[in-house]
C-alpha cells in the first residue's frame, strides 16, 4: 500500500473540514493529514500519493497558506508523485473564476513532473469558467461549500472511489 499525505490550505476551515472528511474515509490507508500553513515539504518528498486541498480567493489567486508556501513548492522534484487536487470555490459569486486554484496548482505539479489523477466531469456544476477545466474536464474535485453544501460529502465519496486504484 502507498503512503498517502492530504496537505490542505484553509481561510474558512471548508477546505479543512473537506480535507478531514477525506483522512476519516480513507483511514484503512492512514493517510496523513498536513496543514500547508505549517510550510513542512516533508510530506511532499515522504509520501506516494498526495491529495491537495485548496480554495481560491480572487481571480487567478492561491489560497494565502499556498501562496505563501509556493517558493518550496518551485524547489520540489514532484517527478515520483501521483497527485490529485481538491478545491473549494464559489459558483454562484465567482462563476467566472470557479475553482481556479485547482488548475493553479495541477499547472505547478504538471511543470514538476508529477502524475494527476482523479478528474471529475463538470456536469452538475453551474459555472461560466474555470482554468481547472482541462479537455473538457476538472483536473480535479470541485466543491461550493457556501452554496452547494448538501453535495460535498457525496461528491467527495466518490471521487475517492476514482481515486483508490492508485492507492495500492
Amino acid at each position: 500500500m502507498k503512503s498517502i499525505a492530504i496537505i490542505y490550505g484553509s481561510s474558512t476551515e471548508h477546505t479543512k473540514n473537506a480535507a478531514e472528511k477525506m483522512a476519516e474515509l480513507l483511514a484503512d490507508y492512514s493517510p496523513t493529514l498536513v496543514d500547508i500553513y505549517e510550510g513542512d515539504e516533508t510530506p511532499f518528498l515522504t509520501h506516494d500519493v498526495l491529495i491537495l486541498g485548496v480554495s481560491t480567493w480572487g481571480v487567478q489567486d492561491l489560497q494565502d497558506d499556498w501562496n505563501d508556501f509556493y517558493p518550496k513548492f518551485e524547489k520540489l522534484d514532484l517527478s515520483e508523485k501521483t497527485i490529485a487536487i481538491f478545491g473549494l470555490g464559489d459558483a454562484s459569486i465567482y462563476p467566472s473564476s470557479y475553482v481556479d486554484a485547482i488548475g493553479i496548482l495541477y499547472e505547478i505539479v504538471v511543470q514538476k513532473g508529477a502524475t494527476v489523477i482523479g478528474e471529475v466531469s463538470p456536469e452538475g456544476y453551474d459555472f461560466e469558467y474555470s482554468r481547472a477545466l482541462k479537455d473538457g474536464k476538472f483536473v480535479g474535485l470541485p466543491l461550493d461549500d457556501d452554496y452547494e453544501p448538501e453535495l460535498t460529502e457525496e461528491r467527495i465519496v466518490n471521487w475517492l472511489e476514482t481515486l483508490k486504484p492508485y492507492f495500492e
